[in-house]
């Protein structure tokens, strides 16, 4: 009878050779999800046997993640933050440049009035309500299936009643005034997206395509965000796009715009502010 360790020594290859990045880890998370237990904790079970009720359903998860598909989606959940997502194909799989958008964000000082444009999973509205108790939030996406799962992760992580999310193309649909805009739109050249990893295709391409040069979508957000802003700008975006949207912003009277490089070093953010 196969063991623990077993598995996880015939799988690491598999999954390399099938072009999984970090295949160790995803066996590893796979199995604790078959399981029921956290990762850290199989180190302590390399010797339990696995039988046929175990292995049954993880060789249908190792077979769906060679061809492709996240581990997020397999698993159900993604880690933000240091908190718990559901995560599935209705949004964009959270990213790890996101969450240093949101670490940014917070040490820049509390907002009162927060919205978050495209809000997806909720990951971005959701952490900022958590993390500032007293701020009055609000998310809209264009989505209605990613808000439905934005609106489980609130309930999931006891926040429904302090984020209000709404359906709006951009923000076509919002009414009032902010003091901090969060936007992270899809930037990404539609010309681009057949050439994307083929984990990130399984994102809904309403959250990846932005058009030609991945601008479009942005050429109709700023001057909106504009109307609605007296305070500060927010955006995640692609890391070639930063002269084409500074020049934008300053084309509509944002000021103190400035890039921020993510941890590989790419200009990955841009903030600004506005009235």
């Amino acid at each position: 009878m196969r063991t623990v360790l077993d598995v996880i020594q015939a799988t690491t290859p598999f999954f390399q050779k099938n072009g999984v990045e970090s295949p160790r880890l995803n066996i590893e998370h796979l199995l604790a999800h078959v399981l029921g237990k956290k990762r850290m904790e199989i180190y302590m079970e390399f010797d339990r046997p696995l039988g046929d009720q175990e292995l049954e359903p993880l060789r249908g998860l190792v077979k769906r993640r060679a061809a492709g598909e996240p581990l997020q989606h397999l698993l159900g959940t993604a880690e933000f933050h240091g908190r718990t997502f559901a995560c599935d194909k209705r949004a964009l799989i959270p990213r790890p440049e996101t969450e240093q958008l949101c670490e940014i964000v917070l040490a820049a000082g509390k907002a009162a009035r927060v919205l978050d444009v495209g809000t997806g999973s909720g990951v971005i509205a959701l952490t900022l309500a958590a993390e500032w108790p007293d701020a009055q939030v609000e998310a809209v996406d264009i989505s209605a299936a990613a808000l439905a799962l934005a609106c489980e992760n609130a309930a999931r992580l006891g926040l429904a009643e302090r984020v209000r999310f709404s359906r709006s193309d951009l923000v076509a649909e919002v009414t009032g005034e902010f003091d901090l805009i969060v936007a992270n739109l899809p930037y990404i050249d539609t010309a681009e997206i057949a050439q994307l990893a083929r984990e990130v295709r399984h994102d809904p391409l309403s959250a990846l395509d932005g058009g030609a040069r991945g601008l479009e979508i942005f050429q109709r957000f700023v001057p909106q965000a504009a109307r609605h802003l007296c305070g500060r700008l927010a955006l995640e975006i692609g890391h070639d796009q930063t002269a084409a949207l500074t020049g934008l912003l300053a084309a509509h009277n944002f000021q103190d715009i400035r890039a921020v490089p993510d941890y590989q070093g790419r200009n990955r953010f841009l903030f600004a502010n506005y009235g």
